[in-house]
């Protein structure tokens, strides 16, 4: 990944975190953009503490302006898009689809769907003109298998696999290799919740693995997919499970 420029969208906390620090330390220049600037400004000066190299920048994945401008920052400041880590994404409360409301649903879909989809709308001239590049989306088992109560969160998951098959189909012969990994619960800021819940310690050992996901070892999978490394993969999502998805 040296000397590659990487956007990381939702870098600034949980799995975004993680991997922007470590495709960093692999020589990546690295764009971290969230909706919390603070917490991106904190990615950044870890990498830059490490002697590498980092941009902020403040983004809604939802927002056209804001993707458009995120493409043509990265360009101005380092260079060019080598690759495009779809990260951002949120949750919701867990419910029956009947008691989702619909701001819920169209909110989760905006940002883990559609979000998605404007990255790689606008990153994709740049590689193109580049002559490559690599795509990784981050989706969730649940996007596989389904989650009950998390309905939006699941559809929106699954279109991300769904959209990273056909991205890889249309765009490989142009050199762009489009992938995605599908974690299972990983230990982030976002299962807060679950973690201080009773049933924390059933899904800690819900897997074969008998325990929780770090985000580390989500890091070290989407580095290889970005990188020369997985040169001959495109189109898939990798599980980062423990077996989840083995059942017991």
């Amino acid at each position: 990944m040296k000397k590659k420029s990487v956007i990381m969208t939702g870098g600034g906390s949980g799995i975004g975190k993680t991997t922007a620090i470590r495709l960093a330390k692999e020589g990546a220049k690295i764009m971290v953009t969230d909706m919390n600037e603070e917490s991106a400004n904190e990615t950044a000066k870890i990498i830059k503490q490490n002697n590498g190299i980092a941009e902020v920048l403040k983004v809604d994945v939802t927002k056209v302006e804001d993707i458009k401008n995120m493409i043509q920052h990265t360009v101005d400041t380092l260079g060019s898009v080598d690759s495009l880590i779809n990260n951002a994404g949120i949750s919701n409360a867990e419910t029956l689809l009947h008691k989702t409301d619909e701001s819920t649903w169209y909110k989760i879909i905006d940002v883990c769907l559609n979000g998605v989809y404007l990255g790689m709308k606008y990153a994709l001239p740049e590689m193109i003109k580049n002559g490559g590049g690599t795509i990784v989306n981050v989706s969730s088992i649940a996007g596989i298998k389904g989650q009950k109560f998390l309905s939006a969160y699941s559809a929106a998951k699954s279109g991300v696999i769904a959209i990273t098959k056909t991205t890889a189909l249309e765009y490989g012969k142009h050199g762009i290799r489009v992938n995605a990994v599908a974690p299972s619960i990983i230990d982030t800021p976002i299962v807060k919740d679950w973690k201080e819940s009773q049933k924390w310690e059933a899904l800690s050992t819900a897997n074969a693995l008998r325990r929780i996901g770090q985000p580390e070892e989500v890091a070290e999978t989407i580095l290889f997919l970005a990188s020369e490394k997985s040169s001959y993969i495109t189109g898939r999502t990798l599980a980062i499970d423990g077996g989840t998805l083995l059942g017991k």
